[in-house]
């Protein structure tokens, strides 16, 4: 066998092993509306870009189109020469600015309202930890981790036999998840204990990166209980892939309650530790 055959068995085979693995990464062909009004102007712009590059790509390959059909060299057409055109030149100034503005106009509003976490509800600190986050509620002392669930944990080990496919949201679970009410505006403190991590949350549009030493802030008002998954986008080590996001959004009366039991388990650890 040549060289050349056996690089190709090879490929084949690396082929053939790769089909035969069940895909699980999402296959969404466009990113998701959202539950925040943030989310939803990130929509909006993403779509009114979208649009425009569709006319722009069907006008500049649409001509492509044409002139190749009508100017090819079967039909004996003489090339034209010529060495500038100021309509053309002006046409080709003006679309793109105007385009530029149109896109550009929605954009900073929207960033700039990204940017005002002003008249908060409440606050939450976030710290990320390879391989965990921490959720800290000031207001209230409540502190917990969060982590991989283990149902996903010993899934992923090499020969442990389990079938992923039957682990609900493999690697996008955790124990402890992250609670916080419908329509309330909430700021979010984010650091890091050890390397940079990066708290993301598609369904909200906000991500930003959780820096040593450093706090930044960014802010969100879901409209709609659910939950919600993310995950770290920092490249952090060994685990980066293992550290999701969970965000379970509740009613109001519902988040009471839950801070009051978290408030009260605390206290009993408190306790039990003195």
């Amino acid at each position: 066998m040549t060289k050349t055959n056996r690089i190709a068995s090879a490929l084949a085979g690396l082929v053939a092993a790769a089909a035969s693995v069940p895909a699980l990464a999402a296959w969404d062909l466009n990113m998701p509306k959202g539950v925040t009004d943030i989310s939803h102007k990130v929509w909006d712009m993403h779509m009114l870009a979208f649009w425009i590059m569709c006319v722009v790509a069907v006008g500049v390959f649409g001509a492509m189109a044409i002139s190749i059909v009508r100017h090819r060299k079967s039909r004996g057409v003489t090339p034209s020469t010529f060495h500038e055109s100021t309509a053309v030149e002006v046409v080709w100034t003006i679309i793109p600015f105007v385009i530029l503005i149109v896109l550009a106009l929605p954009a900073a509003r929207t960033l700039i309202v990204q940017e005002d976490d002003s008249g908060a509800e409440m606050t939450i600190k976030i710290t990320g930890y390879q391989w965990k986050w921490q959720y800290e509620y000031p207001d209230s002392g409540v502190s917990f981790f969060s982590t991989l669930s283990d149902a996903s944990r010993e899934a992923r080990v090499r020969g442990s036999g389990i079938d992923v496919t039957t682990v609900e949201n493999y690697l996008l679970d955790v124990d402890n998840p992250l609670v916080i009410p419908v329509d309330t505006k909430v700021r979010l403190l984010l650091t890091a204990n050890d390397v940079i991590h990066s708290w993301w949350v598609p369904d909200f549009a906000i991500k930003k990166d959780a820096i040593p030493g450093f706090i930044n802030t960014m802010w969100t008002k879901v409209n709609e209980t659910g939950t919600y998954r993310g995950q770290c986008t920092e490249l952090c080590g060994r685990d980066h892939g293992f550290m999701p996001v969970v965000v379970e959004v509740v009613e109001k009366d519902e988040y009471e309650q839950w801070l009051a039991a978290r408030v009260a388990e605390q206290d009993e650890q408190r306790l039990a530790a003195n």
